[in-house]
């Protein structure tokens, strides 16, 4: 089961280290420079107590790495969408509106490999909430734009949208990509562990149904 994903930020102790990715203790210690004598800099570092690398800040925005500080693709997500998940992420803190545009293509692409059709975002989602999917999930959508009578088209840049609204598409990608794919293969997983008498009882009750 994905675990929750705690962002990097300022001054916080602990956080998902950029680098490794791991949920670890950080220590912050200030940044001198050199003038002719040693000078405290407006930068800070972080130092991840797991893999002891650093990133570097300056006021609230971690600059080094320039990885936006916000969760990784969930392990499932299909191999031919990570290029745009990849690249949302490294914009996000240049540009989250471009972040945005290129999560609700990512999104749409994901749709057919969930078995919908790719080309209606609003009845691909409505689909999935027939078949399961979270209607909190569709809310949250229509929120975000990405469905509704305001949505806005998959790629296309909205300068309203803000950086809470590319966040939220990062960790709406994800949990879909945990409900419609990871939990399935991991059900499926724990079933193929039965005997396999107890598999065939199941498979012949369902079928006198």
């Amino acid at each position: 089961m994905k675990s929750k994903y705690y962002p990097p930020k300022l001054n916080e102790t602990k956080f998902h280290c950029a680098h490794c990715n791991i949920f670890s203790q950080q220590i912050w210690q200030p940044v001198f420079i050199n003038t002719g004598g040693w000078t405290e800099s407006q930068l800070k570092s972080c130092i991840c107590t797991h893999c002891g690398q650093r990133t570097y800040w300056l006021g609230q925005r971690m600059v080094v790495p320039d990885d936006a500080p916000v969760e990784p693709a969930h392990p499932e997500l299909p191999a031919d969408l990570l290029k745009e998940y990849a690249e949302a992420r490294s914009i996000f803190t240049r540009s989250p509106r471009a972040s945005a545009a290129l999560l609700r293509l990512c999104l749409q692409k994901l749709m057919p490999h969930l078995g919908e059709v790719g080309k209606n975002l609003n009845d691909d989602i409505k689909s999935l909430v027939k078949k399961g999917l979270p209607p909190l999930i569709q809310k949250s959508l229509d929120f975000c734009m990405v469905i509704g009578n305001n949505a806005v088209h998959p790629g296309e840049i909205d300068l309203n949208d803000t950086p809470d609204t590319a966040l939220q598409l990062f960790g709406m990608i994800n949990i879909i990509v945990e409900d419609r794919i990871a939990k399935p293969k991991e059900i499926e997983a724990l079933y193929s562990t039965l005997p396999e008498d107890a598999r065939k009882a199941i498979d012949e009750r369902d079928k006198t149904k």
